[in-house]
């Protein structure tokens, strides 16, 4: 018996929506994906788009971006996809034009010169803001297949829990607020081969 069946649950009757987030099954090795939290910044009929919220990289953004060479903040790994390409989110709503709201108080994008004008004034911080390299991204129906696998569970958060939470423990936070039918996902070691 593969070791998943070992740890049934029941799913949620949460649907993928812009502003949901998307928590990987423990048992997924995927190096991306693996005991990942994503926020859908979007999801339609064309598929959806994402960013990984609990992988950060060593390096921080004023490292590989010059215009932010005064921005001590660090830098996640957005996803697989156009991994050369930065993204953002943050809680400054309409400080920054063009920006999307994903969810209450939590935005997508925007003007990248407020962006850098922010930065300048020493507005941005990791407790307001979030940089990504690439992102996450699905294809139409592609998701849908991924939930019937019991690949993903979904979810919400404020965006004070997914900014001010360790990016090391967010995962393990949001699974355990799911309550009891989760809570082998939980216990579950990282590598089940090393106990």
């Amino acid at each position: 018996m593969k070791i998943d069946r070992l740890i049934q649950i029941k799913p949620n009757n949460l649907k993928p929506a812009k502003g949901r987030l998307l928590l990987s099954e423990p048992f997924m090795g995927d190096y991306y994906f693996g005991r990942s939290v994503i926020l859908l910044a979007e999801h339609n009929a064309e598929g959806s788009f994402g960013l990984i919220l609990n992988k950060p990289v060593s390096k921080m953004l004023s490292e590989v971006a010059e215009d932010f060479q005064d921005l001590k903040v660090p830098l996640y790994l957005g996803g697989p996809v156009e991994p050369n390409r930065l993204f953002f989110i943050h809680t400054l709503g309409e400080q920054i034009t063009d920006s999307i709201e994903v969810a209450k108080g939590l935005f997508w994008g925007g003007n990248m010169e407020d962006v850098l004008e922010m930065a300048r004034l020493h507005k941005l911080t990791p407790e307001n803001s979030r940089f990504f390299l690439g992102y996450s991204g699905w294809g139409a129906h592609q998701m849908e297949e991924e939930l019937k696998k019991n690949s993903w569970v979904i979810t919400t958060a404020t965006a004070e829990l997914i900014l001010k939470t360790k990016s090391d423990q967010l995962w393990k936070k949001l699974i355990r607020k799911l309550g009891s039918d989760y809570r082998l996902w939980d216990k579950f070691p990282v590598n089940p081969g090393l106990n």
